[in-house]
């Protein structure tokens, strides 16, 4: 099997595997909000409870990148999925228990809700760690950027598709059938995994003894994280945390669902947009030799798609802005990720991509907890018109960081894969700390 056929091989089944353990990170979105009503839970606790992965993820990021970069990539992989699908099935205990007549379950459904999130989490940040890392092990620079795109797009669509399956079949059958079904996925995905993804990081004996916290502080890693707070804190954060809230109160629905489906097609419409630009945004930047002026266009457009959503009082106007928000999504995620591999030496992928997942994290975690709230007392125009600004910020920070890395403001990936060529010959990482912790 040639080298090429290998590496779609490989990069397919992460897609695959990450897709469908998705379904269980979103299916939750679109019911726990409708939820808080009738299980007596408040905005605050709806939105921690939707936040939780996040910070559990948070704590689990830098470590789940260094054993990455320890012992490999594949049984992390495997564990991470195992993980998730356990955490999903929790959602099935938390409904179970919400029914006073079980009396063998405590009647609090929003602690099992808590603790299924917090244990997705962790799980998450294995299989999120090392997706990426493997991508950038098997890829050049000739296909890093689609590459990327790809396997970005299975971590995220899986996601959104749990929204929009959530949304239909808890409306349709019950909450429990819509979590089962998210569970059922979540298992297929741990034995695609299991069967299917091979070792790429890790080569015979060269595992290293780092520190737990050796995550990667260069420049590269934090602007790349920072631009990903930002994203993360509107798209995940604010948009999917509050859609559903949104339709409700503006009395808008498709196909004769109500909000709570209807805010799972919405969301698909977000997801299809992101699907096509994130696989086209990577694969421009590895033709044109430059990542920058793509991140650039699809922060604007992130920019414009929150302003049509602060301004949406009808189907079509949502529709648009939720387009627009999707496509700027997808074709930031796929070359942001090219980028950092582009500037990271390949020993310290797995602890750079922990950064960026930490800096992730905490924007979709903070947004559901800022966002509804606010929303409840300011109303939804002034939230979505704040996340609006986010995407500028985010360019601005990205020039920034690459000009102050590289001398210049749009880098080609050929200068930036001949620095990594040299920092690895040298042993020196740009802006990084050693490996060994020292100053």
């Amino acid at each position: 099997m040639s080298a090429d056929s290998s590496r779609r091989l490989v990069v397919g089944a992460v897609i695959l595997s990450t897709f469908f353990v998705g379904f269980g990170g979103g299916v939750i979105f679109p019911i726990l909000p409708n939820l808080g009503a009738v299980l007596g839970i408040s905005p605050l606790l709806v939105g921690i409870i939707l936040s939780a992965n996040r910070f559990s993820r948070l704590l689990a990021n830098a470590p789940a990148g260094v054993l990455v970069d320890r012992i490999g990539t594949r049984t992390p992989f495997v564990v991470g999925m195992l993980i998730q699908a356990i955490a999903t099935f929790g959602y099935v205990v938390a409904m179970v228990a919400a029914h006073p007549d079980l009396w063998f379950l405590p009647d609090v459904p929003e602690a099992w809700f808590l603790g299924s999130r917090i244990g997705w989490g962790v799980g998450s940040a294995a299989v999120f760690a090392t997706a990426y890392t493997i991508a950038a092990d098997v890829s050049d620079d000739d296909s890093r950027g689609a590459s990327m795109g790809l396997i970005r797009g299975g971590v995220l669509f899986g996601f959104p598709s749990g929204v929009v399956i959530g949304g239909v079949i808890s409306e349709l059958a019950g909450e429990v059938p819509a979590f089962a079904v998210a569970t059922l996925f979540a298992i297929i995905a741990t034995v695609v995994a299991y069967a299917t993804i091979p070792e790429t990081h890790v080569e015979g004996d060269e595992h290293r003894s780092v520190a737990a916290w050796d995550i990667d502080v260069s420049v590269p890693s934090l602007t790349v994280g920072l631009v990903n707070f930002a994203v993360l804190f509107a798209y995940i954060g604010a948009l999917f945390a509050t859609l559903v809230l949104f339709l409700d109160a503006n009395e808008l629905g498709v196909f004769g669902f109500d909000a709570q489906g209807s805010s799972g097609i919405f969301m698909a419409v977000t997801v299809v947009a992101a699907g096509i630009f994130m696989f086209l945004g990577g694969w421009v930047t590895d033709r044109t030799g430059s990542r920058v002026p793509t991140l650039v266009t699809f922060l604007s457009i992130s920019f414009v798609g929150f302003v049509l959503l602060a301004m949406a009082d009808s189907i079509a106007t949502l529709t648009v802005a939720c387009l627009f928000i999707g496509a700027g999504q997808g074709g930031t995620s796929g070359p942001l990720m090219a980028l950092l591999a582009d500037l990271t030496p390949e020993e310290r992928m797995g602890r750079a991509v922990g950064t960026n997942n930490v800096l992730g994290d905490v924007g979709g975690g903070l947004g559901p907890i800022v966002s509804l709230p606010l929303i409840e007392v300011m109303g939804f125009w002034p939230v979505y018109l704040a996340c609006a600004v986010l995407p500028i910020l985010a360019g601005a920070v990205l020039l920034a960081g690459l000009h102050h890395e590289t001398g210049q403001f749009t880098p080609t990936v050929d200068t930036s894969t001949d620095a990594r060529a040299a920092e690895s010959a040298s042993g020196c990482e740009t802006g990084s700390r050693p490996a060994d912790g020292g100053d």
